[in-house]
């Protein structure tokens, strides 16, 4: 009985420290919106909350992975561009492989796809924004345009992806 029980221990332990924690994701101000992101990313790249990245202390390169005439509308604060379909990899050159990295983009499909490539790339500290500078405005947190001066304008990609970006919340360009 003695022997059963060590054995059946010894299997729970290797179970349970086997068994990964499912990490939790953030959330966005709307639901309809947080169900929109997890149905269009596939979580390849760890994810970190808007609230996260405005309260993190620690030094961070935040990349914007839209295209330059997005950027240029408005992007978040010391936000540097690096591009989807042809990526600005200067700026990476500034970046050590260990540093903490965030990307976004719209929403979260092209940053999470530039992270992978940055990933491939050997960086090993590589965040995706969830919900990206739409989440960034919704949560009213500022932007600013190419000369850093702050706006309220965010270019939404297109009319339909506009509506994800709150009614009041920032002048829509498309």
């Amino acid at each position: 009985m003695k022997k059963i029980l060590f054995h059946f221990s010894f299997l729970l332990i290797a179970i349970t420290s086997c068994a990964q924690i499912p990490e939790v994701r953030p959330a966005t101000v709307n639901p309809a919106f947080d169900q929109k992101i997890s149905q269009t990313i596939s979580f390849t790249v760890p994810t970190m909350s808007v609230q996260s990245l405005k309260e993190t202390k620690e030094k961070v390169y935040i990349l914007d992975a839209r295209e330059k005439e997005e950027y240029d509308v408005s992007h978040i604060p010391n936000a540097q561009y690096i591009g989807y379909n042809q990526l600005e990899n200067s700026v990476l050159t500034s970046i050590p492989k260990d540093g903490k990295v965030v990307l976004y983009c719209s929403i979260g499909y092209r940053s999470e796809k530039i992270g992978e490539k940055l990933r491939k790339k050997g960086f090993t500290n590589v965040h995706n924004l969830y919900g990206s500078i739409f989440e960034w405005v919704n949560q009213d947190y500022e932007v600013v345009d190419k000369n850093g001066q702050t706006t309220q304008k965010v270019h939404t990609y297109n009319k339909n992806w506009s509506q994800w970006v709150e009614a009041g919340k920032a002048e829509k360009i498309w």
